[in-house]
């Protein structure tokens, strides 16, 4: 027989074995979708990572972060705590700094009418709009009398505004956010979700003494962000603060720090190892999933060349040569396993799409995604059907046929 006749005598044997046909094709399958799924979810994140970041750190940035990793030296009872006279203190004499914001943060119930929602409550200064990088699409953000006064004036995020108001608009409208009352003077521009998938558009921002003062009760902040004149000194500068924060903080060198400071170099470390879990080891992992199919593929074909030996045995009786009979069985497993894998990455790919719209993720189709998966698939059908095929075309027709 001819290479197209062995082709084609292979593919109809195929049906003749539905129930070996579809585990082949159903273990390639789960492989190739979980090995596109992850290539394409992991793109989006990485880019929405790549976004979030560059949105909250920026390049010229530092923050700092009430609590540190471990005290030494025993219990102390402000540890752990960071005012806004810290800040204020600790950055006056530093031109460095150019800006510098707070922020204290709460899950709140929120609401307005009949319509209730648990929203996360932010408490930040007038600087915010450009410390933040963050400003309001409609309305006005409060500014420097409001946070002196204590003012009960709220920015609203677009999901908090719609489930609030609905379609009405909250510019001007009153809120209620743990019983006291709030009016909205702007909404905030769209954020969407971060790395973590939290909803930053379900977000209230009110000015800090307020949320401290009215609602928290507190006199410490969680975080604050500073803003460099010089992105080049970063390091140098988180330094110098750190130093007189520590000071400020009274914690001898035998102290680890009760705060904790992310710098643009740190950020890039934390990033790079985010990269790595995102482009190399989930990857590897379903890569995984995608080789035990083969082998799967593998093990069953080698059931069928025992099951299949008086037909390989009449085959090789009426002239076939081994190399017809490994062919035959290569072409079989492979276009079971490559067949599973293109439908596997067919349904990788569209559930990809679902859950990175779900999650808001853009990018999330990647022709490299595409192109791994194929040729992951093909090497494993190729792979996957050697062992079978070469057993098949070892057999001896005498002994075949008895």
């Amino acid at each position: 027989m001819n290479t197209p006749q062995l082709i084609t005598h292979s593919l109809r044997t195929l049906p003749r074995h539905r129930l070996r046909t579809a585990f082949i094709m159903l273990s390639s399958f789960v492989g190739a979708a979980a090995l596109t799924f992850v290539l394409c979810v992991g793109e989006g994140a990485r880019r929405k990572m790549l976004v979030t970041v560059r949105q909250i750190f920026g390049d010229s940035a530092i923050v700092v972060v009430a609590g540190g990793n471990q005290l030494m030296g025993g219990p102390r009872p402000d540890a752990a705590r960071l005012t806004l006279d810290d800040i204020e203190d600790t950055v006056r004499g530093m031109p460095e700094i150019e800006l510098w914001d707070p922020q204290q943060t709460m899950t709140v119930a929120a609401k307005h009418g009949n319509a209730a929602a648990t929203v996360r409550l932010l408490g930040q200064s007038e600087r915010s709009e450009r410390v933040w990088s963050r400003s309001v699409s409609r309305g006005a953000y409060f500014d420097a009398m409001a946070v002196k006064r204590l003012d009960r004036v709220a920015l609203i995020g677009e999901t908090a505004a719609r489930s609030l108001f609905g379609t009405g608009d909250p510019i001007g409208g009153e809120i209620q956010i743990e019983a006291v009352p709030f009016t909205v003077v702007g909404v905030l521009e769209r954020f969407g979700t971060d790395i973590h998938g939290m909803d930053r558009d379900n977000e209230i921002v009110v000015p800090i003494s307020t949320l401290m003062r009215r609602l928290a009760n507190v006199d410490t902040i969680a975080a604050a962000k500073l803003l460099l004149r010089d992105a080049r000194q970063g390091e140098q500068t988180a330094a110098e603060f750190r130093r007189r924060l520590r000071s400020r903080h009274a914690l001898t060198s035998g102290q680890s720090d009760d705060f904790r400071l992310l710098t643009p170099v740190e950020v890039q470390r934390m990033m790079g190892k985010a990269r790595s879990v995102l482009s190399l080891y989930l990857p590897l992992a379903a890569a995984v999933a995608l080789v035990v199919g083969g082998i799967v593929a593998a093990t069953l074909m080698l059931g069928a060349v025992s099951a299949r030996i008086r037909e390989i045995g009449l085959r090789r009786a009426v002239g076939a040569q081994p190399k017809d009979i490994a062919f035959q069985f290569l072409v079989e497993t492979s276009v079971s396993v490559f067949g599973g894998g293109v439908a596997g990455i067919v349904g990788g790919l569209l559930a990809g799409q679902l859950v990175a719209s779900r999650l808001q993720l853009t990018g999330a189709f990647s022709w490299n995604a595409v192109a791994l998966a194929l040729l992951m698939s093909a090497a494993t059908a190729l792979l996957s059907g050697v062992i079978p095929a070469r057993r098949a075309a070892r057999l001896l027709p005498a002994e075949a046929l008895r």
